[in-house]
């Protein structure tokens, strides 16, 4: 069977503390449509080798310095979706209430969050209260429905079941495959601002819309988690992602918001996952842009941890 795949093929040293924490979450209960998320973790690590390490905003190649570290990934023999819950918050928990260590978590379906914010209540940032805490959103879906199918723990839930648990803000950008219900949601709920994908890529209002959009990462403050669905992209980015939805964010959207977020002078930036990864039938484009995502995000942390 050989060794399991590393982050980025990194020969990892485990005697020493990590700065950086690769969390594979392989977690699929809930899927509505395409299915393959389970697989997504492992097949994003082994396609993260063929990823180049140069990042120029680092002065030498990754892992520039840093201790990354390829946790074992989650499993569970657990008889229900609560009780799998439970179980990805406790394997979570021990890395996402250390504040010395940046974990990326990758999963799997997005139905996962709540748990994660679960693990984050004590990360010593929030100190139990979630009310600090804003979430950074990549989607085409809001997953703002109180139920799908009558699960309320549906990966389409995912951030109201979050908004149930505390937290205190939620930025949504790239949103175009959403309910009435959602919709209304979160026109009426100030927790939640949806940045939708139509005005971002707008013919002739979308520059004005994006150049807002980044002037409001500038300004984050407070504790952040960054989340990734790789849905937020167009689809022919991540054609085997299982809810793909065309007319999304370009590559050059996301990784400038992403390098915008970690450039913000006023955040504490807590964390980050990349979900809805599932391997391709043919050839490997999802799993290795999903690598490409969860790389920018080490990079943007390593790069803001030696400024």
């Amino acid at each position: 069977m050989g060794d399991p795949p590393t982050f980025l093929g990194l020969s990892e040293d485990h005697s020493m503390n990590p700065d950086v924490v690769i969390l594979p979450v392989p977690y699929e209960l809930t899927t509505s449509y395409g299915q393959g998320t389970v697989d997504g973790p492992e097949s994003c690590l082994k396609a993260s080798a063929q990823v180049e390490l140069f990042d120029s905003r680092l002065p030498e190649d990754l892992p520039a310095g840093a201790v990354i570290r390829t946790e074992a990934a989650w499993s569970s023999d657990a008889g229900t979706l609560q009780e799998q819950l439970d179980s990805v918050s406790k394997y979570l928990s021990k890395w996402l209430s250390d504040d010395k260590v940046f974990p990326v978590v990758l999963g799997g379906e997005h139905g996962l969050l709540p748990a994660q914010i679960t693990a984050l209540q004590k990360h010593p940032e929030l100190e139990g209260d979630l009310g600090k805490l804003t979430i950074i959103q990549f989607d085409a879906h809001a997953d703002l429905r109180d139920e799908l199918d009558g699960d309320k723990w549906s990966h389409a839930c995912a951030a109201r079941r979050s908004l149930d648990r505390g937290v205190g803000n939620i930025i949504q950008i790239g949103v175009r495959a959403w309910s009435r219900e959602e919709a209304i949601f979160s026109q009426n709920d100030q927790r939640v601002i949806t940045h939708l994908a139509s005005d971002i890529l707008a013919v002739f209002d979308g520059k004005e819309v994006w150049e807002s959009l980044m002037n409001e990462l500038a300004l984050l403050s407070g504790p952040v988690w960054i989340s990734v669905d790789i849905d937020a992209l167009d689809g022919y980015l991540v054609p085997s992602t299982g809810t793909p939805v065309p007319g999304g964010l370009t590559w050059w959207h996301l990784e400038s918001a992403l390098a915008q977020i970690f450039e913000s002078k006023n955040c504490t930036i807590l964390g980050a996952d990349v979900v809805e990864i599932a391997p391709d039938s043919e050839g490997s484009l999802t799993p290795f842009t999903a690598a490409m995502i969860a790389t920018r995000l080490v990079g943007g942390h390593i790069h803001r941890s030696i400024q």
